[in-house]
């Protein structure tokens, strides 16, 4: 396995470079080999030391790749992917751009279910515009939170608001958009978002609860009314709108399910897969929805 060396990544324990071999390319060389099954989420930092009994006086920051001759073609597949998922996200961008003429993409689901995150890492990638409803709509309110949005004026003058800013967003091109969780509730919001792609992020209902749980739902005026153990209000209050809502998500033109992306990556925890990958995995099934 080789292992470039480059700006971008901190490391935090000792290496040997005398146990290391050293390529005339700045490259460096251990005795590990990569199995099939490796995988390398994430950094590991250290202080990297420049000769016997000195060191930097400030953290070396790293960037490290890996190269192997067994590397499988599919990555979701295989489970077992290159370092660099942001080369593979940018590859397949440009893959899927020159057939998207223009077309926005709407991002439907749950909340908590990654819409903004994963909206913002795809318009990046795409070299579209990014835009959030509930953040646009707050702004066409005056400036009011959600929440206080839900609190001063109710459900419906939001829902209002919500058809109008998709009515503003579908007349325009190349966007990414990440819609409420309730935006599929109104048939005309799907008269807007047809004019695009629509892709559904299906995310576990307890993982849902678990993601929403730890970090408060202040923000979620639909469910911070009731008293109780937090993660099992929000679980069943999540029950209740999926059981509303749910038919309603499978009008997207695409269905990510981050269940079916944690099983190719032989991993029990949806909530451990990064927005790069789910991102991947939202243009792969644009593209089949595409060739369709």
């Amino acid at each position: 396995m080789e292992v470039k060396v480059s700006q971008g990544l901190q490391l935090s324990t000792w290496m040997n470079l005398e146990k290391t071999a050293r390529k005339p390319n700045g490259s460096l060389r251990f005795s590990h080999k990569c199995g099939e099954q490796h995988c390398y989420k994430k950094p590991i930092p250290f202080h990297l030391p420049t000769r016997k009994g000195r060191s930097w006086q400030r953290p070396l920051v790293l960037k490290v790749s890996c190269s192997s001759e067994n590397v499988p073609a599919s990555v979701l597949e295989s489970g077992c992917f290159p370092a660099s998922l942001d080369k593979i996200l940018e590859k397949k961008a440009e893959e899927i751009e020159q057939h998207l003429n223009g077309r926005c993409i709407y991002l439907v689901g749950m909340m908590g279910s990654g819409k903004t995150t994963v909206g913002k890492v795809l318009s990046e990638a795409l070299g579209y515009s990014f835009h959030d409803c509930d953040t646009l709509i707050e702004q066409a309110v005056g400036g009011n939170t959600v929440a206080e949005i839900f609190k001063l004026h109710g459900e419906s003058f939001f829902r209002d608001n919500e058809t109008e800013v998709l009515r503003k967003l579908s007349m325009m091109h190349q966007l990414v958009v990440s819609t409420g969780g309730g935006a599929v509730v109104r048939p005309i919001n799907w008269r807007y978002m047809q004019k695009g792609i629509s892709v559904w992020l299906d995310v576990p209902l307890e993982a849902l609860a678990r993601r929403i749980t730890a970090v408060g739902t202040d923000s979620r005026p639909l469910l911070h009314h009731e008293s109780g153990d937090p993660y099992l209000k929000t679980m069943k209050l999540l029950t209740t709108l999926f059981e509303e809502r749910g038919e309603a998500y499978t009008n997207a033109n695409a269905r990510v399910s981050l269940e079916n992306i944690a099983n190719k990556l032989r991993d029990t925890d949806v909530c451990n897969l990064t927005p790069t990958v789910i991102a991947i995995e939202v243009l792969e099934q644009i593209e089949k929805f595409l060739k369709k």
